[in-house]
């Protein structure tokens, strides 16, 4: 019986070429869309998966209560991490984690004739007992203990000494001012590390270069701890919520508290909401593992109405097989085989697809995934897709067919009942709302990207281009900045201690006459060159720029719009304002630019002078039509005053486009997938209008005869689905409204969602749809009505 049930269905396959072709591919690229989204979704959730201790490892996060608000971040303080060590019985290890250069930079290495950039961080001693960075070379408890050490990974050791064997003991010069003993070597990073470093350096070296750590008021560090085995990880949390109290002075009206977040779920919950971690990369985990399931649904709807459109020309199949006695169970068998079959065939078409578009997908997304075909586990999760999927989309065509009326099939009277209509429709007005939600999501997405990659930040970004300050040109800035300025293409140069694109030092230390001693505000900050104003070409709403012209400005500061509205001053240029212990005049007043992510406001800024801050970013506005001369004699110019260190520049366009790479890297997947959702959505529909158009072949005929047009037949048979889809726009446009407003919640800045997006997208819908019906209309309106009242 097998075999023959086999030798039907592929005599159906080819029999239908057209239908069978049109299935396996709608099938086929709704799987391999999903295969893609679920590799991708198991790559994010196994970030950082893969540290041995990971279910004792934290991370140390700290919420401030200002201004009646509540604001969370990962900087901690200096000293924090060896304090909890010390303090806390729970903790059996802690470590303090900080750039070794400034974020978007890199540190200069020499060996011998070599010279190379590298990017690190300083860590504590017990980081390598916490982590699982396995080393090749040294002792983990030991490896960051000594002063002036440093552990490589295996690539550095083999760009400079040529193996990890070589490296160890051996010296290595840091930014041309630092030997350094290579303590350790460490195997490269896996890919699953979200933290990327080359080179780690002892603590010990990072207090003795920063003094400012033995303040508890400063932040700084990511701060991570390893609990024992039978720590209660909420007891811990509660010990050390008000821990910096035992080391500063709790300030009125504001106060700080710390928690613990699991460190492997750090990556994914990197965004906080009113001092509690809460979104972040996890969000669109959820939104692409929804995709997912939605094109797979989509993709079986449309198996189940392409299925359906063929059972009136198998109906008298089934009729004469229930004469001779066959038994539904049996028709219901035949039929989810022939499912199982097609279902089989589509599995192995996606797994080509997906296999052939996976180097795309990784350019795309930045990954470097690939289809597991060594593990068990991959062809297991495989078979229960085709099982699971291939029942689902043959369940109903083989209950429908297996149910149908012997006699009235070999009477020729095939007609449906009013539930299976209503099914039927209601699996074309589920299809196409899945479909609609899509096209809002793409049109808001996109949109939302373009808002934030053309709106004005207060700032020009075009022809910015930011130098890092290192080596010699930390002594010689005054110098390149003589040099620089003759070049014809260079319009202006300043600098600046963080880059413009993010400013992430804080203070809470600023004050004035007539403060609010409950109040507490804290103050993004920035230390700045003269020409600030004009090379950033901000606006000034008061005041001035420091200028040369007045010696005293290296006392005084300017404040953006935000902050003059939090201190309350009426005047504010000639005003008082307090840093620290240093007071000074307020100069001038910037209009509000943006200096941090669009998702967050904008924070109040105080901004100070001083030419000779050690370290941060040169600025150098240029002239855009020669942008290719000006670069070449900005590197010959660093070449001759900083020759030990490659040059290197960022454009400040290209440093906020990295700062959205995911809104737009999920804009373009979001796109992929809504036009393929549509794209298999029509074959659906395709199918249902054959099914219909078939059904009503005689009534064409009759009305033909009787002096229809073609036009009158063509809009008799659209009709029908237009209601269709109007239901399904009226059931989306909630629905994609209360989806999108969630996900544009997590935007400070943001754009309206206006009601044409809204009609754009049943529009959109509506177009494509009647497209794709009205080639079965005009095919059953043009017929030869004869030809139409003749067919049994």
């Amino acid at each position: 019986m097998f075999r023959n049930y086999l030798k039907i269905a592929f005599r159906n396959l080819f029999r239908h070429k057209t239908f069978s072709a049109i299935n396996i591919l709608g099938m086929a690229l709704g799987m391999a869309c999903s295969l893609l989204i679920i590799l991708w979704v198991q790559d994010e959730k196994a970030v950082d998966g893969f540290h041995a201790n990971g279910k004792q490892l934290y991370q140390v996060y700290e919420r401030d209560h200002n201004d009646g608000k509540i604001d969370a971040g990962y900087p901690t303080q200096g000293l924090l991490a060896e304090e909890l060590k010390r303090v806390i019985p729970e903790v059996q290890y802690a470590s303090a984690l900080d750039y070794a250069a400034a974020p978007g930079t890199m540190n200069t290495f020499e060996s011998g004739n070599k010279v190379m950039k590298q990017s690190g961080n300083f860590a504590g001693q017990d980081f390598f007992s916490m982590f699982s960075y396995p080393l090749l070379q040294g002792n983990p408890k030991t490896a960051l203990s000594a002063p002036a050490g440093i552990a490589i990974s295996r690539k550095m050791a083999e760009d400079f000494f040529g193996s990890p064997g070589n490296a160890i003991n051996k010296t290595i010069l840091f930014d041309n001012k630092e030997d350094l003993k290579v303590t350790a070597v460490f195997e490269n990073l896996p890919a699953h590390a979200s933290r990327k470093f080359d080179f780690l350096r002892s603590w010990t070296d990072y207090v003795k270069q920063n003094n400012w750590v033995h303040n508890w008021g400063n932040t700084s560090p990511d701060t991570y701890i390893q609990l024992y085995k039978n720590a209660n990880p909420a007891k811990v949390a509660a010990a050390i919520k008000y821990f910096v109290y035992r080391y500063k002075q709790k300030d009125k009206g504001s106060f700080t508290e710390l928690g613990l977040q699991p460190y492997p779920e750090r990556y994914l919950h990197s965004t906080f909401k009113n001092g509690e971690p809460d979104g972040g990369r996890i969000d669109y985990v959820h939104l692409f593992t929804l995709v997912a399931i939605f094109i797979l649904l989509i993709a079986c709807i449309n198996f189940m109405n392409l299925a359906t459109a063929q059972s009136a020309k198998r109906a008298k199949e089934v009729g004469l097989r229930k004469v001779i006695g066959a038994f539904r169970s049996s028709l219901v068998s035949q039929f989810l085989g022939e499912a199982m079959m097609l279902t089989f065939f589509s599995v192995i078409l996606a797994v080509i697809l997906a296999a052939s578009l996976i180097p795309a997908f990784n350019s795309l997304t930045g990954k470097q995934l690939s289809i597991p075909f060594a593990q068990p586990l991959f062809w297991l999760a495989l078979t229960a897709l085709l099982i699971l999927t291939g029942f689902a989309a043959g369940s109903y065509p083989a209950l429908f067919m297996s149910s149908l009326n012997p006699v009235r099939v070999l009477k020729g009277s095939l007609k449906f009942s009013w539930r299976a209509t209503f099914f039927r429709k209601g699996l074309v007005v589920f299809q196409f709302v899945l479909s609609i939600l899509l096209i809002v999501g793409m049109i808001v997405i996109y949109r939302q990207v373009n808002y934030i990659q053309t709106t004005n930040l207060g700032y020009d970004r075009e022809n910015l281009v930011y130098i890092p300050i290192e080596g010699e040109l930390v002594k010689k800035f005054e110098l390149f900045k003589e040099e620089a300025g003759n070049l014809p293409g260079v319009l202006s140069i300043s600098k600046m201690r963080n880059s413009p694109t993010i400013i992430e030092h804080h203070t809470g230390s600023i004050s004035w006459p007539g403060k609010d001693p409950n109040a507490q505000l804290s103050f993004a900050d920035a230390v700045v060159g003269y020409d600030f104003v004009k090379t950033m070409k901000l606006k000034m709403l008061e005041g001035r720029d420091f200028s040369r012209d007045f010696a005293g400005d290296s006392l005084g500061f300017i404040l953006n719009e935000t902050a003059v509205n939090k201190i309350g001053f009426q005047n504010p240029v000639g005003q008082t304002v307090v840093w620290g212990n240093h007071p000074g005049k307020i100069i001038g007043v910037l209009k509000d630019f943006h200096f941090s992510s669009m998702h967050q406001t904008i924070d109040p800024l105080i901004v100070r002078l001083d030419e000779n801050w050690p370290w941060g970013t040169i600025l150098v506005r240029v002239n855009g039509r020669q942008t290719k001369e000006t670069l070449a004699g900005l590197q010959k110019i660093c070449a001759g005053l900083n020759p030990k260190f490659p040059f290197t520049y960022t454009f400040s366009d290209q440093e906020f486009a990295n700062l959205y790479k995911s809104e737009a890297v999920v804009s373009q997947l979001a796109n992929i997938f809504a036009v393929l959702a549509i794209f298999i959505s029509c074959l659906g529909l395709f199918g249902l209008a054959t099914f219909t158009a078939g059904q009503r072949t005689k009534e064409i005929g009759v009305r033909k005869v009787l002096g229809a047009t073609a036009s009158g037949v063509v809009g008799l048979l659209s009709k029908e689905f237009l209601k269709l889809l109007l239901i399904a726009i009226a059931i989306a446009t909630p629905l994609g409204w209360f989806v999108m407003t969630r996900w544009l919640s997590g935007y400070a800045y943001k754009i309206q969602l206006d009601w044409w997006i809204f009609a754009l997208a049943g529009l959109l819908a509506i177009g494509i749809a009647m497209l794709t019906v009205s080639y079965q209309s005009i095919k059953s309106a043009l017929m030869n009505p004869v030809t139409s009242l003749r067919e049994n």
